[in-house]
């Protein structure tokens, strides 16, 4: 074992192995009794891919050369295929137009420019698609609405219902008769308050349209059709997203638990639970950010939870009677997709894409924490101590901290295995990774902790967070940085304007200009800061108030700022604004743009370039030299 200090320990993981790895998994169905999914390909510009796999294990690519499966409805898009009578439907990045593809032949457009889809399901005959559409062909906002789509092609779809800001989860009933969708309006997020909708479905349109459940203190998620024609739900009513089924004209609960079953709806077509014939579900159930998997029995509400490793479980669905495939994570596993067997809890992976395999003895695993902070309440965060069974650290050296801010806000971390975290721990940082208050996870009231504090209980959520780890002996408090991208982004600009607790950041197309935010970005978000900040124009002087770039007296710490230049949700514009104005101050400030990236960086090029260039930053501000070699970062 080598003596060295922490932050120059030389790491297992390099940025290009990392990128090689980061291969991301979504959305599985199954069809034919075969599983599919979304697959990233990070050396391909961050092209998606349909895959398949057959009973004897093969893995197979489906989607044609020259293909993205990917689209852009709300900007961060979800489901963006459909599998029907052996066809394949889906949304191509670079038009946004649905194609088919059908065995043998190459991919055909089914609808025009100026469209977007997503979510799609099939009708009982296979001639039609029930879509969520956005409609960018007239100017002026994007119009959501439910639409029929012929499989034929030709049109852009027949809408069915389009009386709402934002429609998601058209879903039909076995015997094709019903529809059931979930709607929302303008300023609320699908967190907030959404609306569960039945209709008759028939050849002219919709019939009997009647509203459920939800409204304005309730978010209403993931309709399900059960054989017998009840209509399975999870609602938040009870402060947790528990699940609920509605027959007879009547809502009924069907398992309480203070644990949330679903999460925030930022991409569409999300599912955490499976039903199975036998009247029961299993269920994906979250607590303190760690999921489990569970059978609940659908008449006496019991729950019996299966002894699993995983602590992150998404994309649920029933492959046979008794056995579910899902995307799964531990700990010590990468996200791989797994079949797991309800009766006696064994799985197997299907696929596990990553190809950075760490020994044990390289992986830190984290340590849940719960702490102090204002008015007496306690937020949640997980902490990773520095691991490399090759070094050791002098004896009176403590580690550096990088203290990692999701996305969302209104989203959380989970402890599975994720190779950026590893990237720094293998090196001699301590991470901490914060569940502020406002995060998902944690119930409805937790994450209303963040309206109207937006700024405000998240920054001091994580200064909280390093002040409890600092004394507890764990970190060096003077090499403290925080790093985070787009709303965490916008937690670490304004933890170093209004704290002075980090010694330096790290900025992710992080938000700058609230005001500037609320007027440039898209659709989806456009009337978020009405309850995370205020409405606007009266509530103008807090956006300013809470702005970093209207705050910069007290932003001394060294930055540095990456972002994508086709970015819609947060406008290069923002990062722009605030190094212009850092640089003009004196403060030390380094900033990096990539072309052909959107919101989050998906080509492999762009990781290794920003993970090196933030390693080579934190060394030039805390006086060491990292391991390897990596290119100095010019801070002006």
């Amino acid at each position: 074992m080598e003596r060295s200090p922490y932050g120059t320990w030389r790491s297992v993981i390099s940025a290009a192995d990392l990128a090689r790895s980061a291969v991301s998994l979504g959305y599985v169905q199954v069809a034919g009794g075969a599983p599919y999914w979304l697959e990233s390909r990070p050396a391909e510009g961050g092209r998606y891919v349909i895959v398949t796999s057959a009973a004897e294990g093969q893995v197979t690519e489906l989607t044609a050369a020259g293909f993205n499966v990917r689209t852009r409805v709300h900007e961060y898009g979800g489901a963006a295929y459909a599998l029907s009578h052996g066809a394949i439907y889906f949304s191509n990045f670079s038009d946004q137009r649905l194609y088919v593809q059908r065995p043998g032949d190459a991919p055909v457009p089914l609808t025009p420019e100026g469209y977007r889809y997503a979510d799609c399901v099939p009708d009982a005959s296979g001639a039609r698609l029930l879509c969520v559409r956005e409609d960018h062909a007239g100017g002026g906002e994007p119009k959501n609405a439910i639409v029929a789509l012929s499989t034929a092609g030709g049109t852009a779809g027949t809408v069915l219902f389009g009386a709402s800001d934002f429609v998601a989860y058209p879903r039909v009933s076995p015997d094709g008769r019903r529809i059931a969708w979930i709607a929302w309006n303008h300023p609320d997020m699908p967190w907030d308050a959404t609306t569960l909708y039945v209709a008759e479905l028939t050849a002219a349109g919709l019939d009997q349209v009647t509203a459920i459940a939800g409204g304005p203190h309730e978010s209403v998620v993931e309709p399900q059709w059960g054989a017998d024609g009840s209509l399975y739900f999870i609602s938040d009513r009870s402060n947790w997203w528990n699940l609920y089924r509605y027959r007879s004209k009547r809502v009924e609960a069907i398992l309480s638990i203070a644990a949330e079953l679903a999460g925030p709806l930022w991409t569409l077509g999300q599912s955490t639970y499976a039903l199975l014939a036998d009247g029961r579900a299993a269920v994906r159930y979250c607590c303190n950010a760690r999921d489990k998997l569970g059978v609940v029995n659908l008449e006496s509400g019991t729950l019996a939870t299966l002894d699993l490793p995983f602590v992150a479980l998404s994309s649920i669905q029933l492959l046979s009677a008794n056995t579910v495939v899902a995307i799964a994570a531990s700990p010590i596993e990468e996200p791989a997709i797994v079949t797991i067997d309800l009766a006696t809890g064994s799985h197997r992976a299907l696929r596990a894409p990553g190809a950075l395999k760490l020994d044990a003895a390289f992986i830190s695993v984290p340590e849940p924490l719960e702490f102090p902070t204002a008015g007496g309440l306690t937020a949640h965060a997980f902490y990773y101590p520095p691991t490399n069974p090759e070094y050791s650290a002098p004896d009176a050296d403590k580690p550096p901290l990088v203290v990692k801010v999701h996305g969302g806000p209104t989203n959380h971390s989970k402890p599975e295995l994720s190779m950026p975290t590893q990237y720094w721990t293998s090196r001699g940082f301590a991470l901490l990774d914060v569940n502020h208050g406002g995060s998902s996870g944690f119930g409805r009231a937790y994450r209303e902790r963040l309206n109207g504090n937006w700024g405000v209980v998240d920054t001091g959520d994580v200064v909280a967070a390093v002040q409890y780890v600092v004394a507890r002996g764990l970190v060096d408090g003077n090499r403290a940085a925080i790093r985070g991208g787009s709303a965490g982004g916008f937690t670490v600009l304004a933890a170093l304007a209004f704290h002075d607790v980090f010694k330096a950041g790290a900025n992710y197309y992080g938000i700058s200009d609230l005001e500037g935010l609320a007027r440039d970005t898209h659709k989806f978000e456009s009337r978020y800061l009405d309850r995370l900040v205020a409405p606007l124009p009266q509530g103008r002087p807090i956006y300013e108030a809470r702005a970093p770039i209207h705050h910069l007296g007290g932003f001394n710490a060294p930055l540095i700022t990456f972002q994508g230049l086709e970015d819609k949700v947060v406008p290069p514009s923002q990062s722009r604004a605030i190094v212009a104005a850092l640089r003009a101050k004196g403060v030390p400030v380094a900033y990096l743009e990539f072309e052909g990236e959107q919101h989050g960086f998906r080509k492999a090029e762009s990781i290794v370039s920003s993970l090196e260039a933030e390693l080579a930053f934190y060394g030039q501000v805390f006086g060491f030299t990292p391991a390897g070699r990596i290119e100095p970062v010019k801070l002006q």
